[in-house]
């Protein structure tokens, strides 16, 4: 009956051993529109297309953009860092499989020993003698419960939700690179601008000497000539070190020293892509913060399978066999085989509440997770919409902004003639041309919001990424140069 006792229990545990405990996983219910609420003429209509996942950014035509963010995938040190977290994902996860196949140790015990005189309970034997043992062991415990099972799928959920957080974390990083570049060429824009603007202002200001010095205008224009070219000094100086800053963010991206890096002026206007939106319930599989949200809830699930497992019996096989003699030549031997074998079986009986508290935690943490992914996919879909709405309002805006802008400085024409003509007061001809400035710089600062909205809706989209990028944790991230060094500019 012993002999076919244990092939039984083992063909028994073997049928147990897919048996998991975890309740069926269904991703959290959310509110999905059927489509978005701001729709203007120049999105695509097309729900099926998408951005390329081939360097989005490519859409703005802009071969030094191209080049920053190539030099960001290769340098930056954030993504680095975020590329090494997923390495230790990928690591605890093969640790958590690991548990799914049997331990086989070694070990050899030579040893000289000697028995104290006073040893209790002592017959005989001698005082001291040699001890050696060769052997090995095996052991391996039934996954009975889904325990191994529920904490290996755990395991994979968190590497997948660690992907998409790099995936996550590269997204934002370009979009930083790409915002920050927009606004840096606002400000080269509003550079050109404004030093156009001081020698204009320069010109005036030798004009109102003039006719100063013939008697024709009073000292006091010459004062307000003098104010507005110190002012609109001030304000390129201002403007230039904006710029600067913005220059030594783009630096940090793009993981070289903000004291080397420079890029120069460049004041040539980006052109407004169009960007395919595509519908609201894509966004789900289009954006890497909620597929890593989704996973956490699908990690927590599992956990719940653990804490399960744990009230249950655990059943561990063990074999054990080698050889033992008080002498080393003849230690390889039949006469010193010796040999265990045999199930070991532990229910614990009391724990002061220990496992009620961890399947507590884990239901819980299950609620936590579904509740912070419901959050972020309405964050996602406000996200797009408040892109939508601000390019649709800033391009009505910019239209209006043209056209004020227009206006503005036909009436600086205007007025420097009346003045030259002796018609109105400087005081009219610094009031058109502050009006025309502001008028001038509004306009730059609405393209540039513009522009940069387009990005930020780029990054409310996902930026090309889907998840089924996911469904491998062995392969690399294909965006992420990894092993590049940084290279000197």
């Amino acid at each position: 009956m012993v002999k076919y006792g244990l092939p039984a229990l083992l063909a028994g545990t073997v049928g147990l051993a897919a048996c998991s405990l975890a309740p069926d996983y269904h991703v959290p219910p959310t509110p999905v529109a059927d489509s978005y609420r701001t729709i203007g003429p120049w999105t695509s209509a097309q729900p099926a297309d998408q951005l390329s996942r081939d360097g989005w950014w490519k859409i703005y035509s802009d071969p030094q953009l191209d080049d920053l963010e190539q030099r960001l995938l290769a340098n930056n040190s954030d993504l680095r860092a975020s590329l090494a977290h997923y390495e230790q994902s990928r690591a605890f996860l093969s640790e958590s499989e690991s548990a799914l196949y049997p331990t086989v140790s070694v070990a050899g015990l030579p040893q000289r020993n000697r028995q104290s005189d006073n040893r209790p309970l002592r017959v005989g034997g001698p005082n001291e003698y040699n001890s050696a043992t060769v052997g090995g062991e095996v052991d391996y415990e039934v996954d009975l419960w889904g325990q191994v099972r529920d904490s290996v799928a755990a395991a994979r959920d968190e590497a997948q939700a660690s992907r998409a957080d790099l995936a996550s974390v590269q997204l934002s990083l370009q979009i930083q690179l790409a915002d920050s570049y927009v606004r840096l060429r606002g400000f080269d824009q509003q550079t050109e601008l404004l030093q156009q603007t001081v020698v204009a202002f320069a010109k005036a200001l030798e004009l109102t000497v003039t006719l100063h010095g013939g008697g024709i205008v009073a000292g006091l224009d010459v004062s307000r000539a003098q104010a507005q070219l110190s002012s609109a000094k001030s304000m390129l100086s201002q403007n230039i070190a904006q710029r600067a800053l913005v220059e030594h963010a783009i630096a940090v991206l793009v993981g070289q020293s903000a004291s080397e890096f420079t890029m120069p002026q460049q004041t040539a206007s980006i052109p407004l892509p169009t960007i395919p939106i595509g519908v609201p319930s894509a966004l789900l599989q289009r954006r890497p913060d909620v597929a890593a949200a989704e996973r956490r809830v699908a990690e927590a699930n599992s956990r719940i399978g653990v804490a399960r497992a744990a009230y249950f019996p655990q059943l561990t096989l063990s074999a054990q066999a080698g050889f033992q003699s008080s002498m080393y030549a003849s230690l390889l031997s039949a006469p010193n085989l010796y040999w265990a074998i045999g199930p070991q079986l532990v229910q614990y009986v009391f724990d002061g509440g220990l496992r009620r508290a961890q399947l507590n935690a884990a239901k819980a943490a299950t609620d936590e997770a579904g509740a912070r992914y419901r959050s972020v996919v309405l964050m996602a879909f406000q996200q797009v919409e408040d892109n939508l709405s601000m390019l649709t309002d800033l391009g009505t805006a910019l239209k209006d902004q043209r056209d004020a802008a227009d206006a503005a400085q036909h009436s600086v024409d205007l007025a420097l003639n009346q003045y030259k003509e002796g018609a109105i007061g400087y005081l009219d001809v610094v009031q058109a041309q502050t009006v025309a400035l502001d008028a001038q710089r509004a306009l730059l600062d609405i393209q540039t919001n513009q522009l940069s909205a387009n990005v930020q809706l780029v990054r409310a989209l996902g930026g090309g990424w889907s998840d089924a990028e996911l469904a491998s944790t062995k392969a690399m991230p294909v965006l992420v140069a990894a092993g590049a060094t940084p290279k000197a500019n």
